[in-house]
C-alpha cells in the first residue's frame, strides 16, 4: 500500500481560498449564472403540503435529507391502510386475510424492483437498509468464498457500513484491506485503485455517492475497470445516497450487489434492500436462520427456500416494504430526472451562497458534479457548534464525520457541517442556511 496521502480542501467555485497538494484553481460563476441555476428551486418540486412535518412547521428548514428524508403522506397512509385493512402475517395462514397480507407483500417488491430497474424481481431481498445489505453480503458471500491472501478494496470516501464492515470481513478471513485514495477535488484515484486490482482482487466495494460531499464515482468506469483487472472480483455498489436522488437501473449499472436504503427515499426507517445477481445469491449460504427461509429441516440437516425468501428469515416488515412501495410510486410520479435536475440547480446555489461568506470552504466536487450535499466548514467554529446556532435559525444541518472518519482525516479535519437537499427543498431554504451561516460567522469572527 501506498503511504496515505492529505486530500486537500478544494473550495467549490466562489471560494477563493490558495489550493494546495497542486489542485487547479476553480472558476466563480458570475452571481447571475447561479441566480438563473436556481430560479427553477424557487418552488418545491414536492409540495411541502405532501409531508405532513413539514406543512406543520412551515418556519422549519429541513436540510439533512442524506441522513434521512421526511415522508410523504402518501407513505404515512399506505402504511396505515396496510395495518387497518390488511394485516396479517404473510406467507403463513390459509385464510384470506393473510392471503391479502401477501398479495400486498409481493406487490410491494414489485414496485420497489421495477422503480431500480431489477427484472428479476426474486432477486430483491428487504432488508432493514444499506447497513444490514452490506453486512449480508460480506457475511454470506465472504464467508462462502474469501480466503487467506485474498485481497478486499474500498476506497477513502466510503460510509463505515461500508469501509468497516469489509475491513472486519477482510480480516478474519486474512485477506489483504486495500483502500483506493482520493484526488484533491474528492473523487477515487482512478490510477491508484487500477494499481490495487489483480487476481487476487476477490470484492470491491465503494459509494455510487459520497454520503459526506456528494461525490458522483463513475460506476460504469470503475466496472469496466474492475472487469478488466480483477475478473474474480464481486463489485458491490453503495446505492444509499443514489436511490434517492438518481434514476437507478440495476441492470445497466453492470454490478454483482446494489444495496439501498428505504427512510433516505421517503420510505419508513428500517426498510431497505440488496439487489444481486441470481447466480451470485443461490450460491451464498443464508445470511440468517428461522422460519420461512427454509424448505425441508431434517433431523441432520436443512434445506433453503428459493430467492428471496432465503435471505429473508422470520416475520417479513410487510407494512415497511408497503410504505417503502409508496415512497418510489411518489419519486416515479415526480420523475427521478426532475429530482435530479431540481436538486442539482439547489447544490449549485447553495455552494455559492455559502462560499461567498468570508471563512467558509466548501469540500468536494465543483457543484455541478455532486448530488444534493454541501459539505461546509466555518473558520474557527466547529461544526457542532455551527449546527446549534443554524437551529436557533430553524435550520437543520447534520455536523460530524458522517460516519466517513477514514475520508474526514484525508480532509484534514475532524468534522464537517453537511446541508442536504430533497425535492420539498426550495431557494428558501438556500437562503435562511446562507444568512444563518453569515450570522455564525459574525459570531465566531468577533
Amino acid at each position: 500500500m501506498s503511504e496515505t496521502k492529505v486530500i486537500a480542501r478544494v473550495a467549490v467555485p466562489g471560494v477563493r481560498k490558495e489550493q494546495t497538494d497542486g489542485a487547479a484553481p476553480s472558476s466563480a460563476p458570475s452571481p447571475a449564472a447561479a441566480d438563473a441555476a436556481a430560479s427553477s428551486a424557487l418552488h418545491a418540486l414536492a409540495p411541502r403540503a405532501d409531508f405532513p412535518l413539514l406543512a406543520a412547521n412551515p418556519d422549519l428548514h429541513y436540510l439533512d435529507s442524506a441522513a434521512t428524508a421526511q415522508k410523504p403522506r402518501v407513505v404515512l397512509d399506505a402504511i396505515r391502510d396496510y395495518y387497518e385493512t390488511s394485516y396479517a402475517n404473510p406467507h403463513r395462514g390459509a385464510y384470506r386475510l393473510s392471503h391479502a397480507a401477501t398479495e400486498r407483500f409481493h406487490q410491494a417488491r414489485a414496485t420497489v424492483a421495477r422503480f431500480l430497474g431489477v427484472a428479476d424481481e426474486a432477486t430483491l431481498i428487504f432488508t432493514r437498509g444499506t447497513t444490514d445489505a452490506i453486512n449480508l453480503v460480506a457475511a454470506a458471500w465472504g464467508a462462502a468464498n474469501l480466503e487467506e491472501g485474498d485481497e478486499v478494496v474500498v476506497t477513502g470516501m466510503d460510509h463505515h457500513a461500508n469501509f468497516v464492515t469489509w475491513q472486519r470481513t477482510a480480516q478474519e478471513a486474512g485477506a489483504h484491506f486495500r483502500i483506493a485514495e482520493l484526488t484533491a477535488d474528492v473523487r477515487i484515484d482512478l490510477d491508484h485503485l487500477a494499481s490495487l486490482l489483480n487476481d487476487r482482487t476477490r470484492a470491491v466495494a465503494f459509494p455510487h455517492i459520497s454520503n459526506a460531499v456528494g461525490t458522483i464515482n463513475p460506476v460504469a468506469e470503475i466496472v469496466r475497470m474492475v472487469r478488466e483487472k480483477a475478473p474474480r472480483a464481486v463489485i458491490v455498489l453503495d446505492g444509499a445516497q443514489s436511490a434517492p436522488h438518481l434514476a437507478v437501473d440495476f441492470a445497466s449499472l453492470g454490478v454483482d450487489f446494489y444495496a439501498f436504503s428505504g427512510h433516505k427515499m421517503g420510505g419508513p426507517m428500517g426498510s431497505g434492500g440488496l439487489i444481486g445477481r441470481r447466480a451470485l445469491l443461490e450460491a451464498m449460504p443464508p445470511y440468517q436462520t428461522g422460519g420461512d427461509m427454509i424448505e425441508f429441516v431434517h433431523d441432520d440437516r436443512t434445506t433453503w427456500n428459493v430467492l428471496p425468501y432465503k435471505f429473508e428469515a422470520g416475520t417479513p416488515n410487510s407494512a415497511d416494504a408497503v410504505g417503502l412501495a409508496a415512497a418510489c410510486d411518489y419519486l416515479s410520479a415526480i420523475g427521478m430526472a426532475n429530482v435530479r435536475a431540481h436538486e442539482q440547480s439547489l447544490v449549485v446555489a447553495m455552494s455559492e451562497a455559502l462560499a461567498s461568506i468570508p471563512g467558509v470552504t466548501v469540500f468536494g466536487p465543483p457543484a455541478t458534479e455532486r448530488s444534493g450535499v454541501v459539505s461546509f466548514a466555518l473558520a474557527g467554529a466547529h461544526p457542532h457548534d455551527l449546527a446549534t446556532i443554524l437551529d436557533e435559525h430553524a435550520v437543520c444541518i447534520r455536523a460530524g464525520h458522517h460516519c466517513c472518519q477514514p475520508l474526514m482525516r484525508r480532509l484534514g479535519v475532524s468534522a464537517t457541517a453537511r446541508a442536504s437537499i430533497g425535492a420539498y427543498t426550495t431557494l428558501d431554504d438556500v437562503r435562511a442556511i446562507r444568512e444563518a451561516v453569515a450570522a455564525a460567522a459574525r459570531v465566531f469572527g468577533g
